[in-house]
């Protein structure tokens, strides 16, 4: 059930519906129908205007739901108002996303996540007296379940105290990791999109890797981090995150900071997109709002257009033709076919922030650190086995000149 604002053109309120629609499905709802309503705004008291409730309400015998998921968030008024008028149970839209979380979430890390979020939605009504006693199982009541959520106000209070201690304690463990990372100098790669665009079979052709891989929306809830050598050698990680939506709850942005902060200490984006949506754009606008919600809209970006075995040479030509500004490089990828996957990497490898400089040492024999890391990180263009060491030619990243300085053969310009 949605509202058709009068600002709205009929392919995007359909678009939505078939989102909707597709959100329901995955959270294992059997759809019977969708309804819209034109209004200019929504009802304060019940979200739709009275005689459409009752239409609803008329209708419930004859296609015999008991469901009711509207598009938009409902107040607790307008949620329990509805519930009492139609006799069914009412969700909206960001309680059947967290419901869809809360099915998906595999790491502790996820899990607790979602229940802090589930209570954080669910807090204010329980203060507008809904009651939870008798909800069954189900859509909407998924996660923490009726035995957490109790009427008492304070105990989920403590609960949600209780959650972020947690939470707390594995990010700081994350911290540590990511850390690790950092002091090993690989560049990371933030893979974000839609979801449902193709991230994580992107991220399993490129390092063919066991990522898990579903036509599916939010398949991906935990990090995923896999590292990745581009045509020029440069070896990156990439990581993938939980997949971005139109309406995404403040309450998931927030409780979902683990794949979220991966995207913020990035230092490359690499956008994915569906090629064969009509609304792409508001996709991509999408994403944008959430990148921009993390202060991470700024970053160097690169665009994967995907899915494009589905489309014709000249509706590719045609969407290359189009202004992507500020991506600074557009790739027609398709990563169920494997293509187009070189010209992306060397599209990343150029993009990523750090040009490579060159460079010329002369490793002694027991360097052996040195010279695995100028393999893994460098491009290498001549190795010469010398009675005094190892003479290395090629390229480094300017952030690790400073390791290789004292090495560095005579004649060679240690200003570069």
């Amino acid at each position: 059930m949605s509202l058709d604002y009068e600002d709205q053109g009929l392919a995007a309120v359909e678009e939505q519906m078939l989102e909707l629609s597709e959100l329901a499905r995955t959270a294992g709802v059997v759809v019977v129908g969708t309804d819209t309503q034109r209004r200019p705004k929504p009802d304060p008291a019940l979200f739709l205007g009275k005689g459409k409730v009752e239409a609803l309400h008329a209708l419930k015998h004859e296609a015999d739901f008991n469901l009711l998921v509207f598009n938009e968030e409902l107040s607790p008024r307008q949620q329990r108002n509805l519930e009492k008028k139609l006799d069914v149970k009412v969700i909206d839209r960001t309680e059947l996303i967290l419901d869809i979380f809360a099915q998906r979430a595999r790491t502790k890390e996820g899990r607790l996540q979602v229940e802090a979020a589930q209570l954080h939605h669910l807090l204010p009504r329980l203060q507008g007296g809904r009651d939870l006693s008798g909800l069954g199982a189900g859509v909407g009541t998924r996660g923490p379940g009726e035995q957490k959520l109790e009427s008492d106000r304070r105990r989920i209070r403590h609960r949600i105290r209780e959650l972020d201690r947690e939470i707390k304690e594995i990010r700081k463990q994350r911290e540590l990791r990511r850390e690790g990372r950092r002091r090993a100098a690989y560049p990371v790669v933030a893979i974000v999109g839609y979801t449902n665009s193709g991230k994580s079979t992107l991220l399993h052709v490129l390092t063919h890797a066991q990522v898990r891989v579903e036509d599916a929306l939010f398949v991906t809830l935990d990090p995923t981090t896999r590292l990745v050598r581009l045509p020029n050698r440069r070896e990156v990680l990439f990581t993938d995150t939980v997949g971005f939506i139109q309406k995404l709850p403040t309450d998931l942005v927030a409780a979902f900071k683990a794949t979220l902060e991966e995207v913020q200490q990035a230092d490359l984006l690499l956008h994915v997109l569906d090629a064969t949506r009509y609304n792409g754009r508001d996709q991509m606008e999408a994403v944008h709002e959430t990148l921009q919600d993390l202060s991470a809209l700024e970053k160097p970006k690169v665009l994967a257009l995907n899915k494009v075995d589905q489309l014709s040479p000249l509706a590719v030509e045609q969407l290359l033709a189009e202004d992507w500004s500020p991506y600074l490089a557009v790739v027609p990828i398709s990563a169920l076919r494997k293509t187009g996957l070189e010209p992306l990497g060397r599209a990343i490898a150029h993009a990523l922030p750090g040009e490579m400089v060159p460079i010329e040492v002369l490793l002694p024999y027991s360097e052996n650190a040195r010279q695995a890391e100028f393999h893994a990180h460098g491009n290498v263009e001549t190795v010469d086995y010398r009675g005094d060491g190892v003479l290395m030619r090629g390229a480094l990243p300017r952030r690790l000149l400073t390791k290789f300085d004292r090495f560095r053969f005579p004649g060679v310009d240690r200003s570069a």
